[in-house]
């Protein structure tokens, strides 16, 4: 194998890469950066406008002209200086110093990798299902524009997430069309000798090799594998053929690939990162190869190794209930990693077992993914604030004895890349307010310059947006009816349908019960009325898929189509097919209110309605998730109580009386009611508020900051300190967890005692620390928190030697006595400079 650095080469097979200007064209078709710059999308119109238009996928256009076609508009002096303005303009803002060079200078993070199941990046590129990819896809965009030092690692499927049809009885049908390699804008890694770069892994039976990919996001790079090798024995190439499919088994494997071959390929390519991301807990495993290079490299074994190399290592998870998070059968890891662990971690199967269970003791216990993820990070987060609170919660059984509002998981509030979601009328609009480079650095300016903005400005870009959604509408409906079998009179008669004066209500996203999209439906008669009013009608844009194995979620929408298809609905409702990032992009673009039914708190965050956002739309949301917290009176509609009332069917059907009623008396009347102009003045008014103060606090603009500030730089300073020296400090943590588990259960508190004094209580403890050193542990007083306050902690001081007992010590301190002393009570913790308790040492003791 070369040994010299990779480098990526395009698949070009037979295209013309004799003709003068070609390279340049490839360039600008291969990065990702015009899927939300737009600046190159005149270049492929001018090639083939059919083309352009049904694929969105600059690299499918530039192989597809023909040479004569190539030849003649290259030939023209205009489109090769606005070519090669367009690729100068590319590699300037490539290089050039952005937010986080700015900003950070000399930083201690040169390189985070964020590993991800999917990335949601451009419809040219459908390794994505959903919500997870969205994130992930959106958040490569920001770090791009702000200069993040950021690489992706993920899996390049052959047949990715299944594309759906919607058949004549209503019924969604899977498809699954190939993804062409060479019709994808990705470019294989290659040694200098035109070697393809290929891992190996080595796994029971027979070795599987994968195939790297790049893909180029700006100035960021998203790096994939796929397991398509001719080399691989038969089953195994078709480990990455589908995304979220297949039985348990090609799960594992296909996580393993993600996990330990997307380090290894990281490693193959020389790079290094200080920060290790995992977008959700399939990409777990790195966290087990970061530690086994470690190892290495320094000869330590792999307990100082995951001592050292965690504390880079930030896990993210996006489920909100237990059942979610991706679990696998004892004996299934066995088979897959069981030599691995031996063999290269060093460490017994039962170790390896026990990193991934709830009780390491019980052999019956599954391995779960995400255990594993937060024993090998040095962070955790949610990924809303009422999310950080329910992981809280389903995490608090890894941290027995400690208050759930201290087991160790933050938040960080997902937003959305608002260049990739923002129509080109809302680009100009915000533009005029903004400036052009708005969402390159800081935002704190843009809410006084939206509310600048008039109301019949923001209503005539309104208008426009909804002319330009039902003309969409017309096209794409009459296309899916003549596709599904639909009589050429109905799919002409699709073009009538829909009027862009009508309030437009947009409803997309995942057909699960949980999400309950079916709520509208719950009174077909009352939804009707509100349809079909003759003053204030509503319409209705219905889109999402089901998993193909769930059933109950393809019943809701076959049950949607029923309705759909009476007479007197078909006017007001329709169900788009085939839900995608193309499909997502106009209708968030184009509806006035987005609707969110989720049963609260099992959304984790949810991003569709934040899309709507930059465009001015407004929400009506359930109170979770984002909304939970985004939410106030004058930027949008909230259902529910913000409480938690779990799966009853009795509240569904309150729930859905509620909807119905904000519809009806808030939502339409303030929609139609009209001032002299005609402007609906109360809406502008919400939608100026919504547009001004969400927008920017919900893009991943600030999410990204949040993340290089709040945990990159500080994970990268700590891994650093960490691994410097080949781990010693690694060494000195594995010693010190060592001598906590030893002589933990010898401790224990003596007599306690308050007194009044002044203003204060102040309390006196006996603690016996037996042989445990009393720099290894740290003494406190712990009140709960009260009014939604955090808990009360105030450290007590050594403040003298007991002369009976073995290792017995008197602490002191002083509480304010502005509540009572009862609520206040000592205990004993771990303690060490840089350790984050309790996620690396759960060890506690209370006093009572």
């Amino acid at each position: 194998m070369n040994n010299e650095t990779p480098v990526s080469q395009p698949l070009y097979g037979l295209l013309h890469t004799d003709v003068e200007g070609f390279d340049a064209l490839a360039e600008l078709a291969l990065d990702m950066r015009s899927s939300w710059n737009h600046a190159t999308d005149q270049v492929w119109r001018q090639l083939d406008p059919g083309l352009w238009a049904s694929t969105h996928n600059p690299w499918v256009v530039l192989q597809t002209v023909s040479r004569e076609k190539l030849q003649g508009v290259l030939a023209d002096p205009v489109f090769r200086k606005d070519v090669g303005d367009l690729v100068q303009t590319r590699r300037d803002a490539a290089s050039a110093p952005a937010w986080f060079q700015q900003a950070y200078p000399r930083p201690p993070l040169t390189c985070a990798a964020y590993f991800s199941m999917e990335f949601m990046l451009s419809e040219a590129l459908p390794i994505y299902s959903g919500g997870l990819g969205n994130v992930a896809g959106d958040q490569l965009k920001a770090a791009s524009d702000l200069g993040v030092p950021v690489i992706g690692v993920g899996l390049l499927y052959q047949q990715g997430y299944f594309r759906q049809l919607i058949d004549r009885d209503g019924a969604q049908q899977a498809l699954y069309p190939y993804n062409d390699p060479g019709q994808l804008p990705v470019t294989p890694l290659r040694h200098s000798n035109g070697e393809w770069l290929r891992i190996q892994l080595d796994l029971p039976g027979h070795p599987i090799w994968l195939r790297a990919w790049q893909v180029q996001v700006g100035r960021v790079k998203l790096y994939l594998l796929d397991s398509n090798d001719a080399a691989n024995y038969p089953p195994y190439r078709g480990i990455t053929s589908e995304l979220y499919g297949g039985a348990p088994d090609q799960r594992l494997m296909q996580e393993v690939i993600l996990g330990i071959g997307g380090w290894r390929l990281l490693a193959a390519l020389g790079i290094e990162p200080e920060v290790c991301h995992l977008n959700e807990g399939h990409a777990a495993l790195a966290v087990l190869e970061r530690a086994r290079h470690f190892m290495q490299q320094t000869g330590q074994p792999f307990d100082v190794a995951l001592a050292a190399t965690r504390a880079g290592n930030l896990f993210t998870t996006h489920t909100a209930v237990a059942a979610g998070f991706d679990r696998f059968a004892p004996g299934l890891i066995e088979h897959c990693l069981g030599g691995y662990a031996s063999n290269q971690l060093g460490i017994r199967l039962h170790d390896l077992l026990a990193l991934g269970r709830r009780n390491p003791d019980d052999p019956a216990e599954d391995f779960n993914m995400a255990y594993l993820a937060i024993r090998g990070s040095g962070a955790v987060n949610g990924v809303s604030r009422l999310h950080g609170k329910v992981s809280r919660h389903l995490f608090a059984p890894l941290f027995p004895r400690w208050p759930v509002d201290e087991v160790p998981v933050a938040h960080v509030t997902n937003g959305v890349h608002m260049p990739t979601w923002d129509s080109a009328a809302a680009d100009d609009l915000w533009t005029e307010a903004c400036g052009k480079d708005r969402w390159l650095g800081t935002t704190d300016v843009h809410e006084q310059h939206i509310r600048a903005l008039s109301d019949a400005r923001l209503w005539q870009f309104r208008t426009a947006a909804s002319k330009a959604l039902v003309e969409y509408v017309h096209d794409r409906l009459s296309r899916q009816l003549a596709a599904s079998g639909e009589a050429p009179e109905a799919a002409d008669t699709a073009k009538q349908l829909f009027d862009p004066s009508v309030l437009t209500l947009g409803f997309a996203r995942r057909f699960a019960t949980y999400k309950r999209p079916n709520l509208l439906l719950h009174d077909p008669e009352r939804l009707l009325r509100l349809l079909t009013d003759p003053q204030r009608p509503v319409q209705l844009i219905m889109a999402g898929k089901a998993h193909p194995q769930d059933r109950a979620g393809q019943a809701l929408i076959q049950q949607w189509m029923h309705f759909i298809r009476r007479p007197e609905v078909r006017s007001r409702v329709i169900f788009l097919s085939d839900y995608d990032m193309h499909l997502g992009e106009r209708l968030v673009q184009g509806v006035d209110v987005w609707l969110n039914t989720p049963r609260r708190p099992w959304e984790a965050s949810g991003t569709s309605g934040m899309k709507v956002l930059v465009n001015g739309g407004i929400n009506l949301s359930e109170l979770d998730g984002w909304w939970a917290e985004a939410y106030t009176p004058d930027v949008g509609w909230a259902l529910g109580d913000g409480q938690e009332h779990g799966d009853d069917p009795s509240r569904d059907a309150a729930a859905a009386d509620a909807l119905y009623d904000l519809l009806e008396h808030e939502v339409i009347p303030e929609f139609y009611t009209r001032d002299e102009q005609g402007i609906p003045a109360a809406w502008v008014n919400r939608m100026r508020e919504s547009m001004a103060r969400l927008t920017p606090r919900f893009s991943t603009n600030r999410t990204v900051r949040e993340y290089t500030e709040q945990h990159y730089l500080p994970a990268a300073a700590a891994y650093r300190e960490r691994a410097a020296g080949k781990g010693g400090i690694g060494v000195e943590l594995v010693e010190w967890r060592h001598a906590l588990d030893h002589k933990w259960a010898a401790i224990r508190f003596g007599d306690a005692k308050v007194e009044p004094e002044g203003e204060q209580h102040v309390f006196e403890v006996q603690v016996y620390l037996d042989e445990l050193d009393p720099e290894a542990v740290r003494v406190e007083l712990y009140a709960d928190g009260t009014d939604g306050r955090a808990p009360e902690r105030v450290e007590m001081q050594r403040v003298g030697q007991l002369t009976e007992g073995k290792g017995g010590y008197t602490y002191r301190a002083g509480a304010p006595a502005a509540r009572p002393a009862t609520d206040y009570t000592a205990r004993l913790i771990p303690h060490h400079d840089g350790v984050v308790t309790p996620l690396e040492a759960d060890h506690i003791l209370w006093q009572r």
